[in-house]
């Protein structure tokens, strides 16, 4: 897959996207809902944070495209909003998941 030249229009649009996945507890709120939709409530239980830190955290995943939310009732769903959200995730813990020496090989590459 080829790489795509960016225009400098879309440069902070995609620093803010990188910036909200920067917080570990946006993370932990996207991993939870990999595994399916939940409410705002189900996630406090889930995470353990309260709901006024899971609320602030997903109105910035909201914001930035990462989650839909879908309200029933009383009751507010979120979901992850594509694939490709999923596909990105997977693609930081892969290359987490690299061993140490592919991993300096790649800083030394960078470095050049």
């Amino acid at each position: 897959m080829g790489r795509k030249m960016l225009s400098d229009e879309v440069i902070p649009l995609i620093a803010d996207r990188f910036w909200a996945l920067s917080e570990p507890t946006r993370l932990l709120l996207l991993r939870a809902l990999m595994q399916r939709e939940l409410t705002v409530k189900e996630l406090v239980v889930h995470t353990g944070l309260g709901q006024a830190n899971v609320s602030k955290h997903l109105q910035v995943l909201f914001a930035m495209g990462f989650v839909r939310r879908r309200k029933d009732g009383l009751f507010v769903h979120y979901t992850i909003a594509d694939r490709q959200i999923s596909k990105l995730y997977d693609l930081m813990c892969a290359r987490l998941a690299l061993p140490a020496t592919a991993e300096t090989e790649a800083h030394t590459e960078v470095e050049r």
